[in-house]
């Protein structure tokens, strides 16, 4: 019974199973072309390549960053250097996550040679803390809040700067992309060139981290 019940059932799903995979093949040959585009130095692509994928390599160094220039200017930079880069892609992984492995790299090079200079940074209040459901954002009260909340507000702000501040880099990237830009643990280990177990022991320790500096509020 449990069998005729399974047989049925695949019969019945068999026309979207097959559309599915007919959609996925298309695309897939989609992208093919389009990176082949790219590798042979088709203008237009990387057009599109800038058109598709900035704002969220924009997003994520600026998350990193919490500086608009520095932001902008980095973005730059990530696809400079993927045009430079691009017929070495090998589509071991996809666009988007080779694009911030690149953005990731420039921030890091940035950072410490603002650090070299000591530079104050900035970070994000949007970031996460503790379990991934809880962000930054709700320790903060809502605009509609009087004088004494919003003396309040200020230090809190203050707190979290200073904590999100003094959090390693490694387990603020792991943080902002895997709670704030949704990458999976497979697409924030090939972003950071590390294992998946590298990825959720940094996310965990960034958390606990972020929990110890944030006690009290």
């Amino acid at each position: 019974m449990i069998f005729g019940k399974s047989v049925a059932f695949d019969r019945e799903g068999l026309p979207q199973v097959a559309s599915a995979a007919y959609d996925s093949h298309v695309f897939a040959g989609a992208e093919a072309d389009f990176i082949e585009r790219l590798r042979s130095g088709d203008p237009e692509a990387f057009d599109n390549l800038i058109t598709r994928y900035s704002s969220d390599i924009y997003a994520v160094l600026f998350r990193i960053t919490e500086n608009a220039e520095e932001a902008a200017d980095l973005t730059q930079e990530t696809f400079l250097s993927a045009l430079k880069a691009i017929r070495t892609f090998r589509g071991e992984s996809e666009l988007k996550t080779w694009l911030f492995r690149i953005a990731v790299n420039h921030s890091r090079n940035r950072f410490r040679w603002w650090k070299r200079r000591k530079k104050d940074a900035t970070v994000s209040l949007d970031a996460p803390i503790g379990d991934s459901n809880a962000t930054v954002s709700e320790l903060i009260p809502g605009s509609d809040v009087s004088a004494e909340d919003t003396v309040l507000r200020h230090e809190r702000e203050a707190a979290i700067r200073k904590a999100l501040l003094e959090l390693p880099e490694i387990y603020r990237e792991a943080i902002v992309l895997c709670d704030i830009e949704g990458l999976s643990y497979d697409e924030i280990a090939a972003a950071l060139e590390i294992n998946i177990g590298t990825v959720k022991s940094r996310i965990a320790r960034g958390r606990e981290e972020l929990r110890k500096r944030l006690k009290g509020f």
